[in-house]
């Protein structure tokens, strides 16, 4: 009996001991950026040490890297359209917006650590970057197909520029917010957005079918 319980506990207190390091970690890189966040100021922000984190993970572009994809998995669950019973399209694509906008306000990690490596140009891409392109690419294919499933009639390449558009528009959005901070209503802003981009597909679908 005490193998497996042993065994258990070990996993768990592993399990417990990556979520501190990624939650350390994503103060840190809010706070310093992909250049400041150290392996060393992980460790003691997490009280745990160094030979335990790279335990988990290879070096600090693993970590970051974790970090993208962990808070990636939360947010695209709210990249979900509600069912018919929640009403019209309109309502749908703007009620799944706001949930959107909450999962962005509550775990802002990935998007604004993601951006931050988008945009800049290194020798050599770390892999944070890679990844968070990735799971963009994740992402817009999911929008599409909500799209798509809207608006059937809507050619492939149409629905891909609307999806381009509406990915585009929430990065705006959000980094306004990250530049004007919590005054700034990104639920609102979001829902707004939705009908925008329902209505621009409206349109182009009355045009399809003429």
């Amino acid at each position: 009996m005490t193998g497996p319980q042993t065994a258990r506990r070990k996993r768990a207190n592993g399990v417990e001991s990556r979520q501190r390091i990624l939650d350390a970690t994503v103060e840190i890189a809010g706070e310093r950026g992909y250049d400041g966040t150290s392996i060393a100021a992980v460790s003691a922000k997490c009280g745990l040490p160094a030979s335990s984190i790279y335990w988990h993970f290879k070096d600090k572009d693993d970590l970051i890297a974790a970090v993208i994809e962990r808070s990636f998995e939360s947010w695209l669950g709210a990249v979900e359209l509600p069912g018919d019973d929640a009403g019209t399209p309109l309502e749908r694509v703007t009620m799944m917006a706001a949930n959107v906008a909450r999962s962005l306000v509550a775990a802002p990690d990935f998007l604004r650590l993601g951006l931050m490596l988008a945009l800049e140009r290194r020798p050599t891409e770390p892999r944070g970057r890679t990844v968070f392109l990735q799971v963009r690419e994740t992402a817009h294919r999911r929008i599409a197909e909500i799209v798509a499933t809207l608006f059937p009639d809507l050619a492939e390449d149409v629905v891909d520029t609307l999806t381009t558009y509406a990915v585009a528009g929430a990065d705006g959005l959000f980094v306004h917010r990250e530049v004007k901070g919590d005054s700034v209503d990104l639920v609102a802003l979001f829902e707004l957005h939705a009908r925008f981009v329902h209505d621009a597909a409206v349109r182009m679908a009355a045009r399809a079918e003429r």
